[in-house]
C-alpha cells in the first residue's frame, strides 16, 4: 500500500517510472511546502507558484538526491532557494500583510461551540500574523523549527548554514517575533508567551 511507504521508497519508485509514487510524495509534503512558501510570498497566488515550482524542481532533480539528509530537509532547501529567487524577481515588500490574512471570521453557534478551540485559533491567528511580518529568513527559521519540527542541523542543511548560526538566528528571530506580538497585541502578549 502506497500510503505506508517511506519517502525513500517513494523516491525509488518514482525513479523507476511510477508517477503515482511522486504524486504520493507531493501529497505528503505539499501542505508544509505551501506554508513555508506563504512565509516568503505572503500572497496565496505567489505561494502556490513557488510551491509548484519547488515540486517541479524536486522532480527534475530527484535522481541527484543523495540520501545524506531527510527528503523533507532537501525539499525545504529547494523551497528556500526558489522563494529567494522569486522574491528577488518580484521585489515583494517583506513587511506587507495580505488583507485576507488580517481578517478572521469566527462563527459563534450556540450548540456545541468550543471556547477553547476559538481561543487556540485566535492565538494561532495572532502568531501567524506576527510571523508574516518577519523578514523571510526569520519566518523560514521559525516555521521550519516549530511547524516543521526540524532540528537545528536539518535547518542548517536546508538553508546552507552551520547549526550554530541557525541557533543564533532562531534566537534573534524569536526576539523579533516577540516584538511583533507585543506591538500587535500590547497587553495580551503576556498571556500568549
Amino acid at each position: 500500500m502506497q500510503g505506508k511507504l517511506s519517502d525513500i521508497e517513494l523516491i525509488e519508485q518514482t525513479l523507476a517510472g511510477n508517477q503515482s509514487a511522486y504524486t504520493d510524495l507531493v501529497k505528503r509534503h505539499q501542505r508544509f511546502v505551501f506554508t513555508l512558501a506563504m512565509r516568503f510570498a505572503k500572497g496565496r497566488e505567489d505561494a502556490e507558484e513557488i510551491a509548484q515550482d519547488c515540486f517541479i524542481k524536486a522532480y527534475r532533480s530527484l535522481a541527484s538526491f543523495q540520501h545524506q539528509s531527510k527528503f523533507s530537509t532537501w525539499l525545504y532547501s529547494i523551497v528556500y532557494t526558489t522563494a529567494m529567487t522569486f522574491l528577488r524577481k518580484k521585489r515583494v515588500a517583506t513587511d506587507s500583510i495580505d488583507d485576507e490574512s488580517i481578517h478572521i471570521q469566527v462563527e459563534n453557534r450556540c450548540s456545541g461551540y468550543d471556547v477553547n478551540n476559538a481561543e487556540n485559533k485566535s492565538r494561532s491567528f495572532y502568531l501567524n500574523q506576527a510571523i508574516e511580518q518577519l523578514l523571510p529568513d526569520d519566518a523560514a527559521i521559525i516555521t521550519l523549527f516549530y511547524k516543521g519540527e526540524q532540528s537545528l542541523e536539518e535547518i542548517g542543511q536546508a538553508l546552507d548554514m552551520e547549526a550554530n548560526t541557525v541557533k543564533v538566528k532562531l534566537f534573534r528571530a524569536r526576539q523579533r517575533l516577540k516584538e511583533k506580538l507585543a506591538r500587535n497585541l500590547k497587553h495580551e502578549v503576556k498571556e500568549l508567551i
